[in-house]
Order: structure tokens, then C-alpha cells, then sequence
């Protein structure tokens, strides 16, 4: 930085030669801002401290505008001031430059247009300046009636022009005259709530804002905003002198913004431009200039957004715990609260608790597991005074392995799992603090784990938090009808802390390399075991913990319509009390792992197999049904509905004689009754019936489409189908014996819902019955770029087929990035290698899909040969990463 600063020295003084000699100043002021931006660069890249290289750039701007303010010939009734992060002395290389120009009156016209060459050269210099001029009384009239810009002028500072004005403009906006600092406090403590709201009160999404998530750079400007409002301090390290920080926790803030601050200064680097959110186009090329590099369990990426998601964390504790304390000593918040005793250890003070004396933690540690049991147990206590929260913190290393061994202990922590009242409240709480992590130091490893890809929104900690208050919000009676099976399941269960137990350790091997189940039942059983549950209650949670998966694959990837497949999964889990702990734990499970990614379709396969595992299980499972049974079954249910309908019975058997035993193995009686009352109601000869409907178990939108078999009727429907931006979630293909083929998709618009509109579900009809005339001539593929988002995922396109075949078909599982018209490219495949397909279930996990086709060779028999296999493995793999393989009409590109 020295010999840069040498030579940023030089070039201004070449920028005072070319403005004392009256020449354009522009090309050595351009000259003097590319320098400085190198040097800053070099410096960040060869490991300089960030905090120097922004106040460095904060620096090199206030010369080169004092240098034009100067040359501009603008006199000492006005004032340039800095205001915003650039009045605090902090640039990133590409922030904005918030200037303010004080005036003593209305400009003549020979300063205003004197002020318009000024700021006209600085645009023309590139920079990127927000200004604004105004007299003091207009600062203060303006200040008294915005909070962000009495915050604004909060940090001003004085650049050129009228020192004067501008000391009568900090004394004119001081906390005396406008926004006292109890109602400055107020207003930003208000603010922060808002602005934590807009991004769901989570730090832990995809591509987090560095500025204003929770935990984020403007968390810590709050505090110092307050603090220099209230006491007038300029550094966050009074917060240790005035004793709201001791010195290891201001080192520990300080460290965090360092990190943030080295984030943001790189991110303005690679993105050439003002950027605060770690957008996806970025993160990869950050990681890489950061110096990150991949290693054999974790990606370079992942180990930068771990540091990012521990350091907003910490941040945010130190923040929730400052503002607090700001509140008790500012508003004097809760000074008049009644109290109310607890017990010996701990009282209530209005709606927050706090400690009886403040060495309960050192002379009590069980006290550390206490206070989170009342929390879980009284249902009305809002938050931990900050003195408390102090303590908590203070006490943290005295959870070691001794403590741990204490059975006192494990009976408290087992006590605030069974907590009814405030269980949610608790876990957050206990979490935050960072006694849960102390508690279960694998759960540390997990703090700030993230994965990289589209599927898994939260960090691994945060993700799991949400499962466990979805498990608690399953035990609510106001949020029953959300989902009443998983409800009235968990109030079957005799004890509900065991699932909370396995929520907590679901996903704890996560980072490991290898299967996290695997590990996280080995932990599992340890913990337990070690709390002193009995051996069965252990190995239920360590079992679940193994299987937490196996109901969301089984549901979403097989054929649940085939006995065979409920048969399996009924011996696996065994009996009901199993089913019905599995089921809890994976609605919760899925709900909390991406906002988007549930939906009525996925409620209702899960529910499905749930129903049809416990009927297997209550015929047993040395008496499973057979496929004879279930097609019985499902003829005699389907007449009973037809005979309803005054269907005639002959008709109805001409017509089912025609589709063959494979066809009521697919479908159910509704199902069944349905396609069979259509079609017989159908007059139009030649041409395409097509019906829609609510789904029978209502988890989405059926299509069923009847018309004559032909080439490239499944790549056809498919694509008409994404054209209308419906997501296919299932889809059953089967062809009758007369040439026909009766088949359906279950799909979801584009809100993920069934689709509900009479209006729209019309516009679908028709565009199928109209284009489905002339299949020969619709779009087979759909020409559609893949979203931004995607394109920074690499996934590799995978085809397996599986060994075991299920309902007498081969299973294919196709793993690819997620892209517009992924089906009918699939489709093409087929027919290319006289494949027949009969089932497909579609699964979508963020970028990336996981669907599963059931198929067979031309004369139905299993797809099983395995030169034929590795063939359309390949054209697969052609079809879906070469986006330009296959134009509109399926026809094969010229390469």
C-alpha cells in the first residue's frame, strides 16, 4: 500500500496541475480513481486487513472531492458533507457516495449552476453519487419526519465548504431537538423487526443479502446508531467501557463484521459492480478469490457460507442481547413489570425471565437446562432479560463431559422435550444461545452447515429448528386443519419427546462424507442411551433417525398403487407405532426443508401410503394382498359407483374387457369409474376426450386423456402441458387392447396448487382437444432456456436401472438438472428404442429432479437387457444435456 500511496499522491497532484492551469480535469481524475481502485484490489487479494482498505477508499474519495469541490469555485456559504456509510469513512469499491450539500438559504443561480458542474464532473468520473442540497431548517423539518434520514445525518461529516453550517446542522438534529433517544431507539429497534420480517426472520437462505439479512451488517449499524444517538460514542469498543460488551465479546462483533466487510468488499470485486446479496452468479467466484478450495467432504463454497452463516449468527445473539439491554436501561422497559417468583432460581418480570441472583449459573449450572424447561413449561414468557442472557453465556464452558454425565441433567433436558407450553419458544431459544450446541456437541459441527444446491434452503441447525417447531406445531388445536392426520397422529403417540429427539439428530451426520443417516443413527442411540432412555425408546429413535427418509422415497418415487411396494414398506416399518413416529417426522421434515417445496400433492401421497401401510398392517404382514385381491377390489368398487350412475352393466363390461388386468392395478375405483363413465358419455368419434378434475385424494389437478395410441403422444401431452405452466407430478400411461390410451397426469399450476380456476381449467381442455387432433403436428419439445438460478449447478445426468421390478416393470430413475420440457426429451428416448412407458413419478428437489419410470420393452415384458439399458442411458444423456439435440419437432439437430 505504500508505494501505491506514492503513487496515488503523485496523480493528484498531477489533478491540482491540470485544475490550477484550467484544463479538463477529468482524464486525471479518472487516472487518480482507476489507481486507487488497483491498489485497493491488490491489497484485498495479497491478504490486507479489509478494515483498512475501506476506510482507504473512504479516504481517496475525500480528496478527490475536496479537489473538485475546490476547483469548482463553490464559496463558504455552503457545506459538503458525507453522510450514510460513506460519512461513517467506510467504501466498499463500488458503494454508493452519499453526499449532502448544506445552504445557508436559497442558491443563487451562480452557485446552483457553480454546484451542477460539480456534480456533473463527479458522474462523469463514474462514480455512482446520491445527493441532495438543503438548508439546516430543512434538515431538521425533513429529520423530525423521517427516521432513515435523521439516521443519514446521525453520520455526517464535514468535507469541504462552511464548517459553521454544518455544526448548526448536528445541533439542530440532535437527540434535544428532534428524535430523543428513547424514540430513536424505538423507531430503529422497529425497523430491524421489519426488515428481519421482509427476509422471514432467517439468515439462512440461498442467497442471503450481506447488508440487511438478520445478523447482517445493518444489524450491527443499529447498535452503533443507538450508541451514538444515546451516548455519543463513535466506536463500537465503548460498548465495552460503558459495560453493555465485555472484551472478548467486542473482539468477537468485531471479528464477524471483519468477515462480513472481507465478503462484501470481494463480492463489489467479482461482480464489478454495487452488490450486496450472495447471488448464486457469484458465490463460486468468491469463494475462489477468498482462497477456498474444495476438499473431500466439503466444497470451497460451502466452507466461506459456513463461516458467513456462524458469523451472522453470532452476530445476531450479541445483537438481540445489546438491544435488550439498550431497552432495559434507554426505555427502562419492564422497570414497573410486576414480579413473579417461580421458584428459588428464577422470576418473571412482566413476560421475561430472568435469573434471581447473578452467580445462579456458576453456583447452579443445572440452572442452564432449567430456565429453558420453565421457557417450554409457562407458555407466556417472551424472551431472557439481557443481564441473564450474559450469564448464560458466561457459564457456556461449564457444559463439558462431566456435565453431560449427569443424570440431573438428562432428566431436565428430557423435561423441556416434554414441555407443552412453550416448547417452540424454548427451542429457539436454547438454540440461539448456544446451550443446545454445548449440550450436543455434534449438533455444533452442524451449526452453519450448508449444502449447495436449490433443495435445501436453510443451513442443516436452522433446518432442523423448523422441523422440531413443525412437530410442535402439529400439537396446537388453531393449526389442526393445516394438516389433521399429522395432528391426530402426534396425539396418538405415547411419547412425543422421542420424535423430537430424532428431529434433533436427522440430519447431524450431514458433512461427514458418506450416508448422515448412517452416522446420525450411531449418534443417535448414543445420546440416548447415555440420557438413560430405556434400551426400546433408544433404538425407536435411532431407528427413525436411519429411516427418516424411507416413507418421503417410498411415496415419491415408486409405485404405491402396487401391493407389492406397501407390502415392503409395512415390513420395514413394522407396526403402527413406528408408522405413525415416521409419519410426524417426515411431514415436518419436508415442510422445513424448502419453503416451495410442499405442496397438496406431496401431503397426499405421503397420506396414502400412510392409510395403505396401516391396512397392510392390520391384515398382517404373513397376509399380505395380492394382485388378484386388489384388482377385485377395485372392478367391485368402480361397479358400485357406475351402478350409481345407472351406467349399463354390459357396456361397461365390453369396455373394460378391453384394457386388460394391468389397467386396475394402476388405477383406483374412482379413477376407474370415471375414465369409464367419460368415455362411454363420449359421442365424438376421432377425437380426443379429455376431462379434468380435482384429484381423488385432492392433492392436485387429474388430466386423463383418451384418444387413439400414436408416436409421440407422451412427448405431445407433455409439452402442451409445460406450455401452460403446469408442473407434472405423476403420470400413468397405459394402452388398451382396441389401440387406445387412457392416459393421466396429476399436475400443479404454477402457485403449486391444483389448478382452480373454471376459466383456466377450460383453456387446458381446449388446447389439448385442439392440438392433440393432430398430434403429428404439435411441439414435441419445448424450447425454453434454463433459469439463472440453475445454470450455476452442476449436476450430472445419471440414469439407473434398478434390479427389483415393481408391478412386472423395469424402474429407471433419471437424475438431471431440472429444465423446461425434461419430459417430453425423455419421451423422444422411448420411442427411439421402443421403450413403452407405464408410470412415471416426478420429483423435483430444487435444481435438480429425481423421477422414476416404470417401462417395458414393445411387447411388455421388463426392460432388463442390458446392452439395450446402456443405450438409452446414452440418448438420454444426449437428449437431456445437449439442448440443442433435438429441435421443436423431436427431429434430431444436424450436429
Amino acid at each position: 500500500m505504500a508505494a501505491a500511496g506514492q503513487e496515488l499522491a503523485e496523480l493528484r497532484a498531477e489533478l491540482a496541475r491540470s485544475m490550477t492551469l484550467g484544463e479538463d480535469p477529468l482524464a486525471a481524475g479518472k487516472a487518480y480513481l482507476k489507481a486507487g481502485q488497483e491498489a485497493l484490489e491488490q491489497a484485498f487479494d495479497a491478504g490486507e486487513d479489509v478494515e483498512v482498505l475501506v476506510h482507504a477508499r473512504a479516504t481517496q474519495l475525500d480528496a478527490l472531492l475536496q479537489d473538485f469541490w475546490q476547483a469548482s469555485g463553490l464559496d463558504h456559504r455552503l457545506c459538503l458533507c458525507a453522510v450514510g456509510g460513506y460519512g461513517r469513512g467506510e467504501l466498499h469499491p463500488h458503494s454508493d457516495i452519499d453526499l449532502l450539500v448544506l445552504t445557508e438559504a436559497t442558491l443563487d443561480a451562480a452557485s446552483r449552476e457553480k454546484l451542477e458542474v460539480f456534480l456533473t464532473r463527479l458522474w462523469d468520473l463514474g462514480l455512482e453519487i446520491g445527493h441532495a442540497v438543503r438548508s439546516v431548517a430543512e434538515c431538521a423539518a425533513q429529520a423530525a419526519a423521517d427516521i432513515t434520514i435523521c439516521t443519514n445525518l446521525l453520520e455526517a461529516r464535514a468535507l469541504a465548504g462552511n464548517d459553521r453550517l454544518f455544526a448548526a446542522m448536528v445541533e439542530a438534529t440532535g437527540p434535544d431537538r428532534i428524535f430523543p433517544a428513547g424514540e430513536f431507539f424505538e423507531a430503529k429497534f422497529n425497523e430491524q423487526k421489519q426488515r428481519h420480517y421482509k427476509t422471514l426472520s432467517s439468515a439462512y437462505k440461498l442467497e442471503p443479502n450481506l447488508k440487511s439479512s438478520p445478523g447482517g451488517l445493518r444489524d450491527l449499524q443499529t447498535i452503533a446508531w443507538v450508541l451514538k444517538r444515546h451516548y455519543g460514542a463513535k466506536t463500537l469498543h465503548e460498548l465495552v467501557h460503558l459495560g453493555y460488551l465485555t472484551e472478548s465479546e467486542y473482539l468477537a462483533l468485531s471479528s464477524c463484521q471483519a468477515y462480513l466487510w472481507k465478503l462484501r468488499f470481494g463480492l463489489h470485486l467479482v461482480a464489478g459492480r454495487g452488490e450486496d446479496r450472495l447471488l448464486f452468479d457469484y458465490q463460486r467466484l468468491l469463494a475462489a478469490r477468498l482462497g477456498y478450495e474444495d476438499q473431500e467432504n466439503s466444497l470451497g463454497i460451502e466452507q466461506m457460507m459456513k463461516r458467513y452463516y456462524r458469523s451472522v449468527m453470532q452476530i445476531r445473539e450479541l445483537n438481540d442481547m445489546l438491544l435488550n439491554l439498550f431497552a432495559e436501561d434507554i426505555l427502562k422497559r419492564d422497570a414497573d413489570a410486576p414480579l413473579v417468583q417461580l421458584d428459588e432460581h428464577f422470576q418473571l418480570r412482566g413476560d421475561v425471565i430472568e435469573a434471581r441472583e447473578p452467580e445462579l449459573f456458576t453456583r447452579q449450572p443445572a440452572a442452564l437446562l432449567e430456565i429453558f424447561c420453565h421457557v417450554a413449561e409457562n407458555g407466556k414468557i417472551r424472551a431472557i432479560r439481557a443481564s441473564t442472557l450474559r450469564c448464560i453465556r458466561d457459564a457456556l464452558p461449564l457444559v463439558d463431559a462431566a456435565y453431560r454425565a449427569k443424570p440431573e441433567h438428562h432428566a431436565l433436558f428430557l423435561r423441556l422435550l416434554r414441555g407443552r407450553k412453550g416448547l417452540d419458544k424454548a427451542l429457539a431459544l436454547i438454540k440461539r444461545y448456544g446451550v443446545l450446541a454445548a449440550y450436543i456437541p455434534d449438533f455444533a459441527r452442524i451449526t452453519g452447515q450448508m449444502q449447495y444446491d436449490m433443495f435445501h434452503v436453510y443451513t442443516v441447525d436452522e433446518h432442523t429448528l423448523f422441523l422440531l417447531l413443525n412437530i410442535y406445531r402439529f400439537s396446537k388445536p388453531e393449526h389442526a386443519e393445516e394438516f389433521p392426520l399429522a395432528s391426530q397422529t402426534l396425539a396418538k403417540l405415547e411419547k412425543p419427546e422421542l420424535v423430537y429427539l430424532a428431529a434433533l439428530f436427522h440430519d447431524i451426520g450431514k458433512g461427514r462424507g458418506g450416508d448422515h443417516s448412517v452416522f446420525g443413527e450411531l449418534d443417535a442411540l448414543a445420546f440416548c442411551q447415555s440420557q438413560g432412555l430405556s434400551e426400546h425408546d433408544a433404538r425407536l429413535v435411532a431407528w427413525l433417525v436411519r429411516q427418516h427418509l424411507s416413507l418421503s422415497k417410498t411415496a415419491q418415487s415408486k409405485d404405491i398403487s402396487d401391493p407389492d411396494v406397501v407390502n415392503a414398506f409395512a415390513r420395514k416399518v413394522g407396526d403402527q407405532m413406528h408408522l405413525d413416529y415416521i409419519y410426524v417426522l417426515t411431514v415436518a421434515d419436508i415442510r422445513a426443508t424448502n419453503e416451495s417445496l410442499w405442496n397438496s400433492w406431496k401431503d397426499a401421497l405421503l397420506r396414502d401410503l400412510y392409510h395403505a401401510t396401516k391396512r397392510a398392517l392390520r391384515r398382517g404382514l404373513e397376509n399380505p394382498i395380492n394382485r388378484a385381491e386388489r384388482i377385485a377390489d377395485v372392478q367391485l368398487d368402480a361397479k358400485t359407483l357406475l351402478d350409481a350412475a345407472r351406467l349399463p352393466s354390459r357396456e361397461v363390461e365390453q369396455l373394460w374387457a378391453q384394457w386388460g388386468e394391468d389397467y386396475f392395478l394402476k388405477y383406483s375405483a374412482s379413477q376407474v369409474a370415471w375414465h369409464t363413465m367419460g368415455i362411454l358419455r363420449h359421442d365424438a368419434r376421432g377425437e380426443p376426450l379429455v376431462m379434468l378434475r380435482k384429484h381423488a385424494s385432492e392433492g392436485g389437478t387429474e388430466i386423463f386423456v383418451y384418444i387413439r395410441d400414436q408416436d409421440q403422444l407422451f412427448a405431445a401431452i407433455t409439452t402442451l402441458l409445460a406450455q401452460k405452466g403446469l408442473s407434472i407430478l405423476d403420470a400413468t400411461v397405459h394402452t388398451a387392447q382396441n389401440g387406445y390410451c387412457l392416459d393421466s397426469f396429476v399436475v400443479l399450476d404454477e402457485d403449486g396448487q391444483p389448478v382452480n380456476d373454471p376459466r383456466r381449467i377450460k383453456s387446458v381442455e381446449k388446447l389439448l382437444e385442439k392440438e392433440l387432433r393432430h398430434v403429428d403436428q404439435c411441439p414435441l419439445v419445448l424450447q425454453r432456456r434454463t433459469p439463472r438460478r440453475f445454470a450455476h449447478f452442476s449436476v450430472k445426468t445419471t440414469v439407473t436401472f434398478l434390479p427389483e421390478l415393481q408391478n412386472g416393470r423395469t424402474a429407471m430413475e433419471v437424475i438431471a438438472l431440472d429444465r423446461p420440457g425434461l419430459l417430453s426429451r425423455i419421451g423422444h428416448a422411448f420411442r427411439a428404442h421402443g421403450v413403452r412407458l407405464h408410470n412415471a413419478k416426478i420429483v423435483t428437489l430444487g435444481e435438480k429432479v429425481e423421477d422414476m419410470f416404470f417401462i417395458s420393452d414393445q411387447d411388455d415384458a421388463p426392460f432388463t437387457d442390458a446392452a439395450k439399458q446402456d443405450a438409452l442411458r446414452a440418448t438420454i444423456q444426449h437428449y437431456l444435456d445437449d439442448a440443442e439435440a433435438l429441435d421443436t419437432k423431436g427431429r434430431h439437430n444436424a450436429a
